[in-house]
């Protein structure tokens, strides 16, 4: 199981703005012998309410491989949120993965069952 906080290391680059927004800049480089994907992730988070609003993903060369971007900040579940993700790879012009919510409930009770094989074979 991989951790963003205890398999990276973060150091601030420093302040940007993302979609009018101010963000603080952060590099995030993986720990020695840490499994992990990404070889480094940069990402922007909103000042004020610590949303990511842009993330950049990298493979172990450096080279870019996606970018993520959340948009249409709104309150989803009593929260101020990214309400449309973005990905788009680097490497294929023109496509891009949209994930966009309509509404997102959190603290809901979620029996450990619901997570077995039987269960996860059964909601195909």
């Amino acid at each position: 199981e991989s951790s963003i906080v205890e398999d990276y290391s973060q150091k601030l680059l420093g302040s940007e703005t993302v979609d009018g927004r101010e963000c603080y800049k952060i590099e995030l480089t993986p720990k020695e012998d840490a499994a992990v994907v990404w070889g480094k992730i940069l990402s922007w988070i909103d000042k004020k309410d610590f949303m990511q609003l842009k993330v950049e993903f990298y493979d172990e060369d450096g080279y870019l491989v996606n970018t993520m971007y959340g948009k249409n900040v709104k309150e989803l579940g009593g929260r101020l949120l990214p309400s449309k993700m973005e990905v788009i790879p680097a490497d294929e012009p023109g496509n891009k993965t949209i994930v966009e919510y309509l509404s997102l409930d959190f603290d809901t009770p979620i029996e450990a069952s619901f997570f077995s094989i039987q269960n996860l074979k059964r909601v195909k």
